[in-house]
């Protein structure tokens, strides 16, 4: 088990908590409400800032809840929080919803704030990812005339092996 210290640099900000025991994944908390427009991407802040042990990393992953049920998308999944990064941690957000074009000129809105349809409000104290500790794995790089006669000569890739 490895033990990351925590610091809450907003008041409001909620330690990261795991939903059942055996979770591999920590549920990370908005600490603000944050507008999401259709194709626009927002940091979420959480309000914590990390001490990772070295030769570990923290990995930033969807909730499969809101993937599934919203268009709102962590788009560098998983994200990395490198061992010696110290600010505040946030959560990049998408909304790849593309509902605000087809209301274009009609006439209403999601909310008083003027929102179109398509828009989410992330609101302060939403679980909108989780957190995953992993050991970092260190390499050393050999550079060589040619791949091609170490092992395999497999090429291809990007979905040429089909899909059945």
């Amino acid at each position: 088990m490895v033990d990351i210290k925590i610091e809450k640099c907003r008041e409001d900000a909620v330690l990261p908590t795991y939903a059942n025991d055996g979770d591999a994944g920590m549920d990370l908390y908005s600490c603000a409400d944050i507008i999401v427009k259709p194709g626009e991407s927002v940091l979420v802040p959480t309000g914590l800032k990390m001490a990772i042990p070295y030769g570990y990393e923290v990995q930033i992953r969807p909730r499969s809840g809101i993937s599934y049920k919203t268009p709102l998308r962590v788009p560098n999944s998983p994200g990395t929080i490198d061992c010696g990064y110290r600010d505040e941690v946030n959560v990049i957000i998408y909304n790849a919803s593309m509902r605000e074009d087809a209301s274009e000129g009609l006439p209403f809105t999601l909310n008083d704030k003027g929102c179109k349809h398509g828009t989410y409000i992330i609101r302060k104290g939403d679980r909108v990812a989780q957190m995953v500790p992993a050991k970092v794995e260190y390499a050393t790089l050999s550079e060589v005339p040619s791949v091609k006669d170490i092992g395999s000569d497999r090429g291809g890739g990007f979905g040429s092996s089909g899909v059945r």
